[in-house]
């Protein structure tokens, strides 16, 4: 309740009714949310796509991580290499969820959605199921976690890939409720109780 999870399940845009079975398609949308909530995090404004992921970011704090992703995920790893071709590539994060049966790839983008993510994470899925996608896997799910994004955007970005995405925002701090922040002294209200304070302490 706290966290306002009621609100945030099933929220993340996706192609999964378009791209998975029915019965895949209603537990995938409902284990995303929108937004991602990662509040554990000390990072500054201006964090890079690293941060997030090291130092004081997602890695450290994997408990709290994964009970932010829900129930099912189980991680498999940060940086995961993927070689097609002659080129090699890197999966942000790669995961495998227990109830979707299948791999689940986290892009992480630290500025708002562009299109063109949806393209790379496309050929991301590509590969997870031809070179780690067992015979008795589910396909393979993406999900880009962005700063921010447009809604008609994403909408457009997955109308034509055919392999299951998702897109949410993440949050690092998340707001105080209005009924607690009404409830609370202005800074007007502090600082004249500050120098009010500091005055009588003049007077004796």
């Amino acid at each position: 309740m706290a966290s306002g999870l009621w609100q945030r399940e099933g929220k993340a845009i996706s192609n999964f009714a378009q791209t998975l079975p029915a019965a895949q398609s209603d537990l995938a949308t409902q284990t995303l949310k929108d937004p991602y909530v990662f509040d554990f995090l000390s990072l500054s404004k201006e964090h890079s796509e690293r941060e997030l992921e090291l130092g004081l970011g997602l890695i450290q704090h994997i408990t709290q991580f994964l009970l932010e992703l829900g129930s099912g995920f189980a991680y498999i790893g940060r940086q995961v290499p993927l070689q097609v071709g002659e080129r090699d590539f890197f999966l942000d994060l790669l995961f495998y969820h227990t109830r979707l049966h299948c791999y689940l790839v986290i892009e992480l983008k630290t500025v708002e959605f562009e299109p063109e993510y949806a393209g790379k994470l496309n050929f991301y899925l590509k590969a997870v199921d031809e070179q780690l996608r067992s015979e008795h896997d589910q396909p393979t799910i993406g999900l880009l976690l962005c700063k921010s994004k447009d809604k008609l955007v994403a909408e457009y970005a997955l109308s034509d890939i055919h392999k299951p995405i998702g897109i949410a925002e993440y949050q690092l701090l998340r707001e105080l409720p209005a009924t607690l922040i009404s409830n609370l002294p202005s800074i007007e209200a502090i600082e004249a109780e500050l120098s009010g304070e500091m005055g009588n302490g003049d007077e004796e």
